[in-house]
């Protein structure tokens, strides 16, 4: 089996390495980032709601930013919501805010009914950046 390309925020390696996942991995010129949700450093959720998604959002970036990448070089993107019949809108209102300009991203939104406390999470597939 070959080595995988991991890739690691600074910073919270050790809780990556508690919860036995890696927060993304290089492959064949992609990014592929594990699920990401707005857990402080310690892993513990945002209580609030919006706070939780800018708190997922900027976890996301820090990965991203780690393997020379911005959320203009994401390419899919899936996010689970928990109620989201409830917390759709509270959370859409926050998205523009990272999200950037068209054209957008592809997505997949999923209804769940648990994320270990948390009730938003957003996963994405990005392209490397060309080597020069």
């Amino acid at each position: 089996m070959s080595t995988r390309d991991v890739v690691f925020p600074s910073g919270r390696q050790a809780l990556y390495e508690r919860n036995r996942y890696s927060p993304a991995i290089r492959s064949n010129g992609l990014l592929f980032v594990s699920g990401q949700v707005g857990s402080r450093e310690d892993g513990s959720p945002e209580p609030e709601l919006e706070a939780q998604v800018r708190r997922a959002f900027d976890n996301l970036n820090a990965i991203l930013a780690s393997a020379g990448c911005t959320f203009d070089d994401v390419i899919d993107v899936t996010v689970f919501l928990v109620n989201p019949e409830q917390t759709f809108e509270r959370i859409w209102q926050i998205v523009p805010e990272y999200w950037g300009e068209a054209p957008h991203p592809t997505l997949t939104g999923i209804g769940v009914t648990w994320l270990y406390g948390f009730d938003f999470e957003i996963k994405v597939i990005a392209k490397l950046p060309e080597e020069s």
